[in-house]
């Protein structure tokens, strides 16, 4: 079993042989980085991912470079997903709480329809 690692927010120079002098100087070990790049220009897209031996090394790596500082900016290491088992998309998130919030009018809607009722009959008995 894989133990891959999602390297974010990388600066555009870093290279797979930056991150595996990283490791080394912490002695932290892998058997893989991939630094993934734009298919035309060949520049860094930004992130990158590690491969660990076993479960061990991949925390290890994790609580020693998330958050990390790198050209002003915050390195992000956490655990990667499986290729294929991505969590929900950006859309679909906002789909989600979309419908959530027209769920919630929708309950308001029917609570003010009570509350009318309610009142028209309280006039009517006045």
């Amino acid at each position: 079993m894989a133990y891959n690692i999602y390297f974010g927010n990388l600066p555009e120079w870093v290279t797979a042989d930056d991150i595996k002098s990283w490791l080394d100087s912490s002695d932290l070990v892998s058997d893989a980085i991939r630094v993934i790049r734009d298919f035309e220009t060949q520049e860094s897209k930004g992130y990158a991912f590690v491969e660990a031996p076993n479960e061990e090394e991949m925390q290890a790596i994790i609580r020693r470079f998330n958050r990390a500082p790198i050209d002003g900016k915050l390195l992000r290491a956490k655990a990667a997903h499986p290729k294929g088992e991505k969590g929900p998309t950006r859309s679909a998130r906002r789909r989600a709480r979309r419908a959530k919030a027209e769920g919630d009018d929708q309950q308001r809607g029917s609570r003010t329809d009570q509350v009318g009722t309610l009142g028209e009959a309280l006039q009517k008995a006045l």
